[in-house]
Order: structure tokens, then sequence, then C-alpha cells
């Protein structure tokens, strides 16, 4: 995973760009060799309107970012140390500067390398290329497993009438700050949730968590989960146009130990509030009331805007013994710190 300074964001996050093409051009250090590719891109920036495709310069000065800021579509990387560079094996204190222009598919994966200089031969068959959904030229499926009849009708309703009771409150999203990792509002996410304190209602769903879910997981996806992290009511509410935008659930030390999670809808009287898996398609995934859908935590997943009513949901988070030392090490970080 690539982490890089962006003007807008310092902690920009490459992988989040998956779900569409994305040209990764590293720019030349020679000022006259960098002219005729910015002007390239500046020539097909209609390209790069953020559904079907992304773009994104990687340059070693602010000078050369401040120069071209302003071209439609185009995002920023500063590499002033080169790390990124060295990264993609396209700089090092051997080989020196080597511009390159990459094309990688929706999943990240790489469709085309050239030179810098032959960036118009990628942006050729970037402009060829099918939509987002159909690179594959066939019908992608995402590696989710639907789980039914998780939750009885009445443990949904009695989950649903534990939120109401308590209201929910906004939380935000999971960030690394200076070593340990905290909890962040911003535009990514947007709905309130409720923690089941309950030891008995928390005993009975882990009896049905253990014998209805755990078991699939271990069939479907060869993973043997014992240990259940939150017991979280969420409420997705149409008139917060609530919304949980594309992200992945394991990406900081204080959630690397997630393996899966899982999505199980307490009601279904609400529109939008479904699931997608950008990496793979446009389909939206809903299970039905009482059911769920269980899925890695490294894949890249959205909740889409409730556009009418209310989207209840049960959402936790599940690991192996492996999982529980890796959390136990990070929480041991914390106390001696």
């Amino acid at each position: 995973m690539v982490h890089g300074p962006h003007p807008s964001n310092p902690e920009f996050v490459f992988d989040t760009a998956a779900g569409r093409y994305v040209l990764l051009v590293f720019l030349p250090l020679d000022e006259d060799a960098r002219r005729p590719v910015l002007m390239e891109l500046a020539a097909r920036q209609r390209l790069f309107d953020g559904r079907h495709a992304a773009a994104f310069a990687v340059a070693r000065d602010p000078q050369t970012i401040a120069s071209a800021k302003d071209m439609l579509g185009l995002r920023w990387f500063l590499d002033a140390d080169g790390a990124i560079s060295r990264r993609y094996e396209v700089a090092g204190p051997a080989d020196g500067d080597r511009p390159v222009a990459l094309l990688l598919d929706p999943s990240l994966r790489i469709l085309a390398v050239e030179p810098a200089a032959r960036l118009s031969v990628v942006l050729d068959r970037l402009e060829q290329s099918p939509p987002p959904g159909e690179h594959a030229g066939v019908p992608l499926h995402a590696p989710v497993l639907i789980c039914p009849r998780i939750f009885e009708p009445e443990l949904c309703r009695d989950l649903i009438a534990q939120h109401e009771a308590g209201g929910g409150q906004f939380t935000g999203v999971m960030r690394d700050k200076g070593g340990r990792t905290v909890m962040v509002m911003d535009d990514l996410k947007k709905r309130r949730d409720v923690l089941i304190e309950n030891p008995d209602l928390k005993a009975a769903i882990r009896e049905r968590l253990e014998q209805r879910v755990f078991p699939l997981i271990e069939r479907a996806m060869v993973a043997r989960m014992t240990r259940i992290e939150r017991y979280l009511v969420s409420c997705y509410d149409a008139a917060d146009e609530a919304v949980f935008h594309a992200h992945r659930d394991n990406t900081t030390l204080g959630t690397a130990h997630r393996a899966f999670a899982c999505s199980i809808n307490l009601n279904d009287d609400f529109e939008g509030g479904d699931l997608r898996f950008t990496e793979f398609g446009p389909a939206t995934y809903r299970p039905p009331v009482g059911g769920g859908i269980a899925f890695s935590c490294s894949l890249m997943h959205e909740a889409t805007r409730v556009t009418r009513g209310r989207r209840y949901a049960f959402l936790p988070f599940f690991y192996d013994e492996a999982g529980a030392a890796v959390r136990a090490a990070y929480e041991a970080g914390l106390a001696e710190d």
C-alpha cells in the first residue's frame, strides 16, 4: 500500500483509488523532458472524469505541482525524497531517474507500462478500455458470503429498539496518528451508532454468530474465526444523508487484527444503503432481514447513501487467535507509551 503527500490529504492512501482505471505518471526530473508529458496529459484530461479513470502525477518538487495544479482531473503526489518512486522501482541510488507511465485496472493490477515519453501509447489504451465494471471481459462477482437467517425477527426488532432508545451518536473513521489509531470525524462516513452493553443480549448474539456465521466462513473462506470485536447497532438515516464511502477495515495499527466484517440487516423498509465492492464492479449487495454479508476486511467496500427511510444494521468484526496476538501487541505498545 502506498501512502503519499497529496495537496488535499497529507496521508493519502493510494489504494482507495481502486474501482476505476488509474493512470500513474512518474514525471521526469528534467524540465525539458517533463514539459511534453504535461502537455499530453492536458490534451487528454477529459479522460480523467473520476468514474471511468483517475490520473495521478508523481513530482519530485513542489514547483512542478504549483505550475500545473489546476489541470482538470489530475491529482498529485509530492515525492521529494523519492520514496514513492523507489517503491515502484522507477528511481533509486544506482539507476537514477526513470520516468514511466503505468495504467492500472480497477483492481490496481498493471495493464500497461511505458516510458513517460510514450505516454500517448498508454492513453490510447485507456481510451479504448471498456467500462471499469467490464474490464475482465466477463461479469465480476465480489468474493463475499451471503449468510441468511442469522438473527430471528424478534432479535432484529429488539436491536432496533436498543438503537432507538439510545439515540445513537455519529462516529468517525480510524486513522493512525503518532503511532496510535484514533477516531477522526470526516465526510467519508455518516451514520449513528449504539454499542450493546447488556451481557445477556451480547451472549445471545455471540451464540448466533458462532453457530450460524463462523462455520460458513470456515467452510467457504477456509478461515476459522474465534473472536468478535464490538456489538454495534448502526443506523443509516436518509434524513442524515447517511453513507459510508469506499474504505477498507484493517488498514490502521489498531485495526490490523480484523479478518472479516459482517453486515447484518435488521430491516428492509429503506432505499439505498446497499453494499458495493468497487474493485469488483458496480453491482450492489443486500442481505435479507436477519441475514448478513461476510467479507474480508481487506476488500474495499462502501455502504451507498440511504435515500429513503432508515437502514438498521448490526456490524461486528471477526478475527482469530493470530489476530488476537496482533491486537494484544498493539495494546501493549499503547500501555508502554
